[in-house]
């Protein structure tokens, strides 16, 4: 009997793959038999999607098993990684974000990824071969660019060809002459990663080698630059060698060290004396020297720690209560201690960027270069650095940053640290998955066996309910830091100001005015708060009242002075500011309302030669912006810190004595039922900016309600009668921690077809939910990039099956969608929304 070919042998295998798309399924590919590496689970490959579509997708399962007949099987084209990208359990972590908050595998991958790990197609055009002059219609001034340019660079990306042509309709002349086949479109695959690479310099012998060495500084006798730039490499590389590191020094420091040039070194490369190569290097490094020297802790301190550290032997989580300025940091250093010294890594996730500025600075003073830093703000290459350096090394480190965190390579994750955990920053919005950090990091610690510490002065009720409940363990720090005192909190009523004419049209009350120029006097530092950014939110005809709207959205525009244009904070379309009305064609366009960018202008008049800054969106549109201004104003460079809800989350200033909170009304007066945790939450953060060290600090809050109930209870600090009150409230109305909530969003562009199809469908969900479904409603700002949008809210009980929820609200889309003219309705779900 003959034995069998390795060819008739041979296993014909398939890989299930997950594509970046919103797609409710996983897709399979043939893996060929010719393919030089291959896939595994975890791993990048190339795969031809759609119409002449090449997409990346991660590769989530393999199997001999073909598909059902009747499917056309694509072969993987090429595999990107000899091994996966992806750590035990990412995949398990994303199959729960998909299944929990109602979206697809593909929006996850989308968010977990860098960009840069993700080859994209990108469109090409260059000229069709088959193109003749002759015969041909005569090409526009704006075509004839084009080409122009095209025939200069050859084959071009559409991008780069808007670039150099300074056109903005690129894409519709290129469309055009696409069709009378004058240039041709191809795809190209672009790798957006690139390594950051470095010039070393290093000696070519040995350094024990004395023999070497005396011909090396031979050759360079008489010879005083090349002797001296020698000598300090020598010197450098000994340093480094004693240090247990390789004796290779960068070239640009070497350079910097001496005061040389690059001659010098190509001189001493050429004698042979010195090698000089480039290598792949991180992004990131923390050049000082680490104290490794933990934070003395209070006996206040010492006990929550212990309470921490007992508490995590019965449960996971963890809630660290304690008031603002109260030492949390402390704890939590001395507790990423513990864990690195086991050999364990830590996720610290914080609520704003804003925040791993001070942090790091902090954290890296203790454990050096162990602290890596994530998040959005970072370039491409940036981030993929970092995944790859979390991917490739299991070392112990602590990384510090926002929500994106989440998704990173963890080896041996042994704790999570949330602080702020209140923060709706946390939440994702838009676009898909609208994932909670908090929430989804509780889930990555229990994946990898770690603890999870949620730490806040003013925790969320859902997270203080689950303490008082037992289900999370619960320490406490009431007294803040080295006996600092809580702030005098004084409340001024506005309505009255204005009655006794003390406003004279300023957003800042006479009473704000003294005590801010009271302490510039007394050399101590101010914080204007006020959640509107912008010079001005409202922009008005004074003769027809017309005001001016987005074209894209039904909301007002804002103005912003500094670059003279009406700007909407929704899709961030830009408007030049009208000197005539466009309803009655008077000139009366006037400009009302304040926000910070007018704010910042008041006070830099107001207070003379008080130096400002302001910290807002606008402001911090790039991660060194957030450390210029933060470290700016620690070393007290500046004197007033005007800003939006960046200046409440955690920051800490010791000369910061006065805080001002200039409208207390826009955080009350919000249709949420969330509205009173959310201005309870933002006005007791911020006033615990102010008196965080031996000098007493005072908080004035201005509003039109100072007899308001948040207001009293923020003026007494009182968080415990905030949550009775509010727990209430919530059980009164059947809302969160009693209920879980799911928002269901109905979006068209035309506002009939939203109506009536949001009535059926919240009617059909009613037949399946009963009353645990309310509306549709138009939500507060009804339309946004063009779409017009109905709101259905879903109350089922906290012990109900998400499956079964998933289940039946995916059977309700795919009934609806069955009606071919409803495709381009979208439909999407916002769970547990903040």
């Amino acid at each position: 009997m003959s034995s069998a070919s390795p060819q008739a042998s041979a296993i014909e295998m398939y890989a299930e793959v997950i594509l970046p798309l919103p797609l409710g399924v996983t897709f399979t590919y043939r893996i060929p038999e010719e393919l030089a590496i291959k896939p595994t689970v975890g791993s990048r490959v190339i795969v031809p999607f759609g119409a002449k579509k090449l997409y990346t997708a991660i590769v989530c399962g393999l199997t001999p098993t073909p598909p059902a007949e009747g499917f056309q099987i694509k072969d993987i084209m090429e595999t990107l990684d000899p091994g996966p990208i992806l750590r035990y359990p990412q995949l398990k972590l994303w199959e729960w974000i998909a299944d929990y908050y109602l979206c697809s595998l593909g929006d996850v991958m989308k968010a977990a990824l860098p960009a840069g790990l993700k080859v994209e197609s990108e469109t090409f055009v260059e000229i069709d071969p088959d193109y003749s002059e002759e015969g041909s219609a005569r090409l526009t001034e704006g075509e004839a660019l084009v080409m122009q340019t095209i025939d200069h660079h050859g084959r071009i990306s559409v991008a780069e060809l808007e670039r150099r042509t300074g056109l903005a309709s690129t894409a519709k002349i290129v469309s055009r002459l696409v069709e009378r086949k004058v240039i041709m479109v191809s795809e190209k695959l672009v790798e957006r990663y690139r390594a950051k690479k470095e010039i070393f310099v290093k000696l070519s012998f040995e350094y024990d080698d004395y023999d070497a060495m005396h011909d090396a500084f031979a050759s360079v006798y008489n010879l005083p630059k090349q002797e001296q730039m020698l000598i300090a490499l020598v010197d450098m590389a000994n340093k480094k060698r004693q240090l247990g590191l390789k004796p290779e020094v960068p070239r640009r420091m070497l350079i910097e060290t001496t005061g040389l040039s690059t001659a010098i070194v190509a001189a001493l490369a050429s004698k042979g004396i010195i090698e000089v190569f480039k290598r792949e290097v991180s992004r990131f490094g923390f050049s000082g020297l680490a104290t490794g020297t933990l934070p003395k802790l209070t006996p206040h301190q010492s006990e929550a720690l212990d309470a921490i550290h007992k508490g995590f032997l019965s449960r996971d989580v963890m809630l660290l209560h304690g008031v603002t300025s109260s030492g949390k940091t402390e704890l939590y250093i001395h507790l990423i201690d513990f864990v690195l010294r086991k050999g364990e890594q830590v996720l610290y996730l914080v609520p704003e960027i804003a925040l791993t500025t001070q942090l790091t600075k902090r954290l890296q003073r203790v454990f050096g270069k162990k602290v890596v830093i994530y998040h959005s703000k970072f370039s491409d290459n940036e981030r993929v650095d970092i995944w790859k350096k979390l991917l490739h090394g299991g070392e112990p480190c602590v990384v510090v940053g926002a929500r994106s965190a989440v998704f990173l390579p963890f080896a041996k994750l042994g704790m999570v640290i949330v602080d702020e955990e209140h923060e709706s920053s946390y939440k994702q919005y838009d676009p898909a998955p609208r994932y909670n950090a908090r929430d989804t990091a509780i889930v990555l610690a229990s994946m990898h066996g770690a603890k999870t510490l949620l730490g806040s002065a003013t925790p969320s009720v859902e997270t203080f309910y689950k303490a008082q409940m037992g289900r999370y363990g619960l320490a406490t720090l009431t007294e803040r830091y080295e006996g600092a005192t809580l702030p005098d909190i004084e409340v001024i009523d506005m309505l009255d100001e204005k009655k006794r004419g003390r406003t004279t049209g300023s957003p800042l009350s006479q009473r704000l005015l003294t005590l801010t120029r009271e302490a510039i006097e007394r050399k101590e530092q101010a914080i204007l708060f006020h959640n509107r950014r912008g010079f001005a939110p409202v922009v008005v005809c004074k003769q027809c009242a017309h005001v001016p709207k987005c074209q894209y959205c039904d909301v007002s525009l804002t103005y912003h002075r500094r670059q003279d244009e009406m700007v909407c904070h929704y899709c961030g379309a830009t408007y030049k500011l009208p000197h005539i009305c466009p309803s009655c064609h008077e000139p009366a366009i006037e400009v009302y309302g304040y926000g910070t960018e007018r704010l910042e202008e008041i006070a830099d008049n107001a207070f003379g030669d008080a130096k400002i800054l302001r910290m807002d969106l606008d402001t911090t549109r790039n991660k060194e912006s957030y450390d210029r201004i933060i470290t700016d104003f620690s070393q007290r460079k500046a004197q007033i810190l005007v800003g939006t809800q960046m200046v409440t989350k955690g920051l800490d200033f010791d000369g910061v004595t006065l805080v001002g909170v200039l409208n207390a009304d826009t955080l009350i007066n919000f249709p949420d039922f969330r509205s009173a945790e959310r201005a309870f939450n933002m006005l007791e953060q911020v006033s615990g900016r102010a008196g965080r060290r031996d000098t007493p600090g005072r908080v004035v809050i201005q509003t039109t309600q100072p007899t308001h109930p948040v207001i009293e209870l923020v003026k007494e600090h009182d968080y415990h009668g905030f949550f009775s009150r509010e727990l209430d409230e919530r059980r009164r109305y059947n809302y969160p921690p009693f209920t879980r909530v799911i928002n269901i969003y109905l979006k068209h562009r035309d506002r009939a077809v939203v109506s009536e199809v949001s009535g059926r469908y919240a009617a059909r969900l009613r037949e399946l939910f009963g009353n645990r479904v309310f509306g549709p409603e138009e939500p507060h700002v009804g339309r946004v990039q063009q779409l017009y949008i109905r709101k259905i809210m879903l109350k089922v009980e906290t012990e109900a099956s998400t499956r079964k929820v998933k289940e039946i609200l995916r059977q309700v889309y795919e009934d609806f969608m069955r009606d071919r003219s409803l495709r381009s309705l979208v439909v999407y779900y916002d769970v547990d929304p903040m």
